[in-house]
């Protein structure tokens, strides 16, 4: 069967375009082939940075003949319409259409109209003119005397000739012939620019792939990337040194050669001060070249440059830390041309503009380590978040508060989010800390031991020896002689304060990627705590779904503090997601949520913490809530009651307030697109959408719902004897369980899941699941009839006349407890194998018990006590959500 060959022919395209547009290519021509009726074994697109081609195998030499039949009215219709019927068939007159019968209808006119097929040729060069014309490029040009023409062909660069030959192998191809803004289709194209320039004709693909390559153009984009690859890791190796690989560098530089050439070139040592990571990004960025490493060193600090503030003596980079091999001087290029000096000369080249560059980031690198000038007007700043203007890093973070950078023109700016930020952190570190044990132990905070204080209880931290070795007597940990739960908190307000501080650096300025990690070089210069270090390098984390999340626990309270500040900030002034629109990543922040907790095992209350940083909020930028915010910040006595009506849906009659469809709306409506996030990662992880439903229908979305109340208690105290560092001060919190009836603790849902699908795996689990499914349908239908909660009522043991009955209101009694006792203990696997003692008795209920009884009493009696069994399994599950 005839091939097809394309090409077209230009100037070069830039790289980040290449594959998508010769995709689009495939894709165009393939359909235009398919809608004409013609057909394909194959086609595969290629691409260079100066052709997109495409080779279609198999393809039909002729569409097929085709027959469509249009049925017309009847031949008693009245002559206009037989007319209309006729004009619109294409025939000249009734004798040209077809007389069929219908037994009920009669006879009628059909038009049989017969389109004979086309050959491949005609329709190729009919449509790749248009293919041609329509192309979607993201920027495109008009050039030559042509473009003052109105509607002048445009192209991502100068189109100069397109190749387009068709045939059978057995056969000399031909030329379609066809032509686009005075460019006609032929046989002819060109190689390289330098080495091979002239035309040469060509016949089919394989002698054309192969013609090129003889002129030094290399067709396949994957081969040129093994080529570079390659080439690259053996001319590093016999350098003794080793090749950083960059998968997204070597797709863009195998777009930017046809004739692939690695050479090697050099920069001074001197530049090796700069942390590895700006080095690489200056090289990768201006000149696509590749770093190595040097696996006889490790990452070297920068010495201490001009500035007044010397780094700490003993404070390593975290590429030492890690024992990763420092960079060397020397990198890796990839030339388009086969230098007649072997390259001498374009390593030369490439090596003096990286040199420049590279000064440019020594600059900024010995600038962000001095004093700014005129300190004294940051000093408001400064004394607004504890900052010590001593300090390179303080100073940059009191001059993003000087400035009032803006974060969103509703939320405020920087400086106002970062307070915000470094309150929840300072909360949430408590959580964090209880969750993933670092009081008494963390290996990241270090080595905390638990002693009783006098006059209470707490743990007090001892910095390990790891931190403190050989720095002559500087202790850089702030939490020496602190109790364990202030030290961190301390921590974690730090952290906070100097998350930001890196963006107005000159090199987060140049390089926006290394925000975050640029902070934690220069935290560890300035000598702060290695948690300190680590939260302002991960509060970003994770990036994407194979990103790694936060580990450190005062890492971990800074990167949910800032993620839940968004997202709370965000849905407060009604800028959420829609459909595939998300311009402020809010998906990616509450899946980075999701992924910390789940992850680190932390048991986090969300509704409390989101309703917390809604209370640091602007009032005047938000009018849904500006009442209740405005409330808060003026009458500290109302707090406390106010705090509780809109976390807990408490409504005090002495304080009637009109915010409550406000709180009600706002907040849950932010928890359950937490839910909708939590849904999308748990099926990612294999489980089944239809258990997720089950376990969060079981519980009420709205806290409004839920069973609680907030009383001030005496002293100011809950009757622990201490009230959570969440809750204004002299409040108790409500009692029930830890996240079970608004269903904000996403680990206890994670839990309930895995303990659901256990009990289901289980034959018992699934008869109970039967049994349970036709209770439901059961009420459902009855409630339709006789009114929503209408059997909602206590049973009255005193109309239980059957065995089987009266054994299933005591099995439900007694499971309710069971069920009650394991979740109080947060064993669901428990809870859930205790539900499974109800299946004997309902089985026995439905096969010995009539619910819809003659007597109206006994069937209300009996229809609630399936309310009642609805109500034991809604503890844990909404098993009507659960398919069979």
């Amino acid at each position: 069967m005839p091939d097809l060959l394309l090409e077209l022919f230009c100037e070069e395209i830039p790289a980040r375009m290449q594959r998508r547009a010769a995709t689009h290519l495939r894709e165009a021509v393939t359909g235009a082939l398919v809608d004409a009726g013609l057909t394909y074994e194959g086609a595969r697109e290629y691409w260079t940075p100066r052709r997109l081609t495409l080779d279609v195998r198999g393809l039909t030499a002729r569409s097929a003949d085709q027959t469509e039949e249009r049925k017309g009215p009847r031949v008693d219709a009245p002559e206009k319409a037989i007319a209309g019927f006729l004009r619109g068939a294409g025939l000249g007159s009734v004798d040209e259409a077809e007389v069929r019968s219908d037994p009920r209808k009669g006879d009628f006119l059909v038009a049989v109209i017969r389109k004979p097929g086309r050959d491949a040729e005609q329709i190729i060069a009919e449509a790749m003119p248009k293919i041609i014309r329509d192309f979607p490029w993201p920027k495109s040009m008009r050039w030559g005397a042509a473009s003052a023409e109105p509607g002048s062909l445009r192209w991502v660069r100068p189109l100069q000739s397109i190749l387009c030959t068709f045939g059978p192998e057995t056969e000399e191809p031909t030329v379609i012939d066809f032509a686009v803004d005075g460019l006609r289709a032929g046989n002819v194209t060109r190689g390289h620019r330098f080495h091979a320039g002239e035309a040469f004709a060509v016949r089919r693909f394989d002698d054309y792939a192969a013609e090129l390559e003889k002129r030094f153009v290399i067709l396949d984009a994957e081969r040129r990337k093994q080529i570079i690859a390659t080439d690259a890791q053996n001319l590093a190796f016999a350098n003794g040194i080793e090749l950083v690989e960059d998968d997204a560098l070597l797709d863009e530089v195998a777009g930017l050669v046809e004739w692939p050439v690695v050479l090697m070139g050099e920069f001074e040592e001197e530049f090796l001060e700069i942390p590895d990571e700006v080095v690489r990004l200056t090289i990768k960025a201006n000149q696509k070249c590749f770093v190595c490493r040097d696996p006889s060193r490790l990452a070297s600090l920068a010495p201490q440059g001009e500035g007044e503030n010397p780094p700490h003596p003993e404070v390593r980079p975290q590429a030492a830390s890690k024992g990763e091999a420092g960079l060397t001087n020397r990198f890796i290029l990839v030339a388009n041309i086969a230098a007649s000096d072997g390259g001498a000369e374009i390593a030369r080249g490439n090596g003096k503009v990286v040199r420049a560059r590279l000064s440019d980031a020594l600059h900024f690198w010995r600038t962000d380590q001095s004093n700014l000038p005129d300190l004294e007007k940051y000093r408001p700043s400064a004394e607004t978040f504890g900052l010590d203007l001593a300090k390179p890093l303080d100073q940059r973070m009191a001059k993003l508060d000087h400035l009032g950078v803006t974060f969103h023109a509703k939320l405020g700016t920087q400086g106002e989010r970062v307070a915000r930020i470094a309150a929840l952190a300072e909360e949430l570190v408590d959580v964090v800390a209880e969750s993933v044990g670092s009081l008494p132990f963390s290996p990241l905070v270090g080595e905390m031991s638990a002693q009783p204080t006098e006059g209470g209880s707490g743990a007090e931290i001892d910095t390990p020896p790891s931190v403190t070795a050989g720095r002559a007597g500087d202790d850089i940990s702030p939490t020496r002689g602190e109790s364990g739960r202030q030290g961190l908190r301390h921590l974690a307000r730090r952290a906070a304060h100097l998350a930001k501080a890196d963006l107005t650096t000159e090199i987060v300025g140049e390089f926006p990627e290394v925000q975050g990690a640029m902070g934690a070089i220069y935290a560890e210069r300035q000598g702060e705590h290695p948690s300190v270090c680590i939260a302002i390098e991960d509060h970003y984390k994770p990036l994407g779904p194979t990103d790694t999340v936060p580990t450190d626990p005062v890492a971990i309270a800074v990167a949910l503090a800032e993620k839940l500040d968004t997202l709370t900030g965000f849905w407060a002034i009604d800028e959420k997601p829609t459909g595939s629109k998300d311009p402020y990543a809010l998906r990616r922040a509450a899946l980075g949520v999701i992924r910390i907790v789940l992850e680190n095992g932390i048991r986090l209350r969300l509704l409390e913490t989101l309703c917390r940083q809604v209370f640091l909020l602007d009032p005047e930028k938000m009018p849904g809530w500006a009442g209740l915010i405005r409330a808060l910040s003026k009458d500290p006595e109302r707090r406390k009651e106010l705090f509780f009506e809109s976390l807990y849906g408490f409504r005090g009659k002495q304080y009637p307030i009109t915010l409550h469809k406000a709180a009600d709306q706002g907040v849950p409506d932010l928890l359950s697109f937490f839910h909708d996030r939590l849904k999308v990662w748990l099926r990612d992880q294999g489980a089944r959408h239809d258990l997720i439903d089950a376990v969060l229908a079981a519980a009420p979305l709205s806290p409004l719902e839920g069973e609680m109340s907030a009383q001030p208690t005496e002293g100011g105290t809950g009757s622990d004897g201490g009230t959570p560092p969440s809750v204004p001060d002299g409040t108790s919190p409500p009692q029930g369980g830890r996240g079970e009836r608004a269903n904000d603790d996403l680990l206890i849902i994670v839990r309930k899941v895995e303990a659901l699908q256990k009990l289901l795996d289980s034959e018992t689990g699934a008869n109970l699941r039967v049994g349970a499914e036709r209770a439901l349908n059961i009420l459902a239908a009855e409630e339709k009839k006789d009114g929503a909660g209408a059997f909602e009522s206590p049973v009255d043991r005193s109309l239980l006349s059957e065995p089987a009955e009266r054994e299933l209101a005591h099995v439900i009694e007694a499971v309710g407890g069971h069920v009650d006792d394991h979740v109080a203990r947060e064993d669901y696997e428990g809870a859930f194998a205790a539900l499974a003692e109800l299946r004997p008795a309902v089985d026995a209920f439905f096969d010995h018990v009539m619910v819809n009884a003659d007597d109206a009493a006994v069937r209300a009696n009996r229809l609630a006590l399936l309310a009642g069994l609805r109500a034991v399994t809604r503890k844990l599950a909404d098993f009507s959500k659960i398919a069979g």
